[in-house]
């Protein structure tokens, strides 16, 4: 987003929650030859329906919701047979806590209803959860300053990806100043940031924490 807008500084002043969980789907296994399309309890269909029913209501909606499903195996695995089992991964994450309990029961109810349109059973695994974050308004709020001191534009952003920062949050003043990313690619080993980007954060960095250490 920095970089698509040209804006050098990101000023962080949330964190999304994050849900995750695993589903497993039981059907049938049987050949893919003999067996009519309406005779099939086919856990692979039902898993493909649970994915494109994510993404359709995440980009169907005016909110700042996201949907992956990053994880999936089938068995038995073979290009002949209807798997019999789908187990795969949902990651949900949204800024507000509300709206992210929301998208975790209507995905539940969504699962109910699909059991029983495919014939199938259904079961989820809570993996891992976190409330969303707010960060501390007087920080990002210098942040900003700093990086007006120096010129620089800057963006109030979102974090969609977790950090150590969402972890201090609980118990001290936080907040994180962003950078650009080439190409948008970010957690990855492709990512990449020019000296001048870098060197750009790291003194609105520098002259945060000397503005607090000031102000305290």
């Amino acid at each position: 987003m920095l970089e698509r807008e040209g804006v050098p500084i990101g000023a962080v002043e949330n964190l999304q929650g994050i849900s995750w969980q695993r589903v497993t789907i039981d059907g049938v296994a049987n050949h893919a030859g003999t067996t009519p399309m309406s005779m099939r309890r086919d856990a692979g269909h039902a898993a493909a329906r649970v994915i494109s029913f994510l993404r359709g209501r995440a980009t169907g909606s005016n909110m700042p919701t996201v949907a992956t499903v990053g994880c999936i195996a089938f068995e038995p695995n073979a290009i002949n047979v209807i798997p019999s089992r789908a187990t795969f991964t949902v990651d949900l994450r949204d800024p507000d806590a509300e709206r992210l309990r929301a998208e975790e029961a209507v995905l539940a109810g969504y699962l109910q209803d699909l059991a029983v349109a495919e014939d199938v059973t259904i079961s989820t695994e809570r993996l891992a959860r976190f409330e969303p974050v707010t960060f501390d308004a007087r920080i990002v709020k210098i942040i900003e300053q700093a990086a007006a001191t120096r010129s620089l534009a800057s963006k109030r952003m979102t974090s969609g990806a977790g950090h150590d920062a969402q972890m201090i949050a609980w118990i001290a003043p936080a907040a994180m100043i962003f950078v650009p990313s080439v190409g948008g690619i970010s957690h990855n080993p492709l990512e990449y940031t020019p000296d001048n980007d870098l060197i750009a954060g790291a003194n609105v960095l520098l002259d945060v924490v000397q503005l607090l250490a000031a102000a305290d």
